[in-house]
């Protein structure tokens, strides 16, 4: 009993410190009341900085996309148990952004920047959409299976966490990767695009677009020929508003 309880409290603090990373991640990304920010003058030469940068998103990359693949996942379970594995997981990818926040350089310049009101309007409400969207995502998903919360709890009560069901929740009718789409509208939605901002928002869309292979892969591997017809009919991230799915897909990494 004295393992399920220290099992659940290590999942829940790593759910609670990934709610505080994911709203610090929101002011972050949007300079908004946070210390540190994306955007800003340089303060160090420009290859040192886009250095550090594209090593903390890289790092970010390996660890996020590695650490989820199905065999890291059966090497790992060696070391950490079943129990705690996604809980870890959460952890280490709060500890990379918490990093990324922390050493970030900002690269100084603008490559745009939007001035007229109703513009910045519409740039905004597309970035809160895109955060909101990546949230409601989360929970169709199975938010707290996601973050591990259900797996310690489940293991604290004595029963087994339920295996992941294929339904088709909500947007996942329009597009296959709506929480990737929200991510993408959050980092390319600003007024001022920054050489750093513009950096950062390449970059990760080159990690999504990996990330959703990488990951459908693993889907296939485990749906077979019902992903694979869900796949042929409903596009990866741009929506198609005349098309619905009877499949759907529910995803082990964000």
């Amino acid at each position: 009993m004295t393992k399920r309880i220290a099992f659940f409290a290590y999942g829940a603090a790593c759910y609670i410190m990934f709610l505080g990373t994911f709203l610090y991640a929101i002011g972050w990304v949007g300079n908004l009341f946070v210390p540190t920010r994306l955007d800003g003058p340089r303060t160090a030469s420009f290859g040192f900085a886009l250095l550090i940068d594209l090593g903390l998103l890289t790092l970010f990359a390996v660890q996020h996309s590695g650490m989820a693949r199905q065999g890291f996942k059966r090497v790992w379970t060696r070391i950490v148990p079943n129990e705690i594995e996604r809980s870890t997981y959460v952890l280490f990818t709060n500890i990379a952004l918490i990093l990324m926040f922390a050493l970030w350089q900002p690269l100084g310049g603008a490559v745009w920047n939007v001035e007229d009101p109703v513009g910045q309007t519409v740039l905004y409400a597309l970035f809160a959409f895109g955060w909101g969207l990546v949230l409601v995502s989360t929970f169709l998903l199975d938010h707290f299976s996601l973050f591990g919360l259900r797996q310690v709890w489940a293991q604290l009560i004595g029963c087994k966490t339920p295996a992941a069901s294929f339904v088709t929740p909500g947007p996942y009718r329009m597009v296959r990767h709506p929480l990737y789409l929200g991510f993408l509208l959050a980092f390319w939605a600003t007024p001022t695009m920054t050489v750093a901002h513009l950096v950062f928002a390449v970059m990760t869309t080159g990690y999504i677009l990996v990330a959703i292979q990488l990951e459908e892969r693993d889907l296939i591997a485990e749906y077979g020929e019902r992903y694979r017809e869900y796949r042929r009919r409903v596009p990866m991230l741009i929506p198609s508003l005349g098309r619905s799915s009877a499949g759907s897909r529910i995803s082990d990494a964000a």
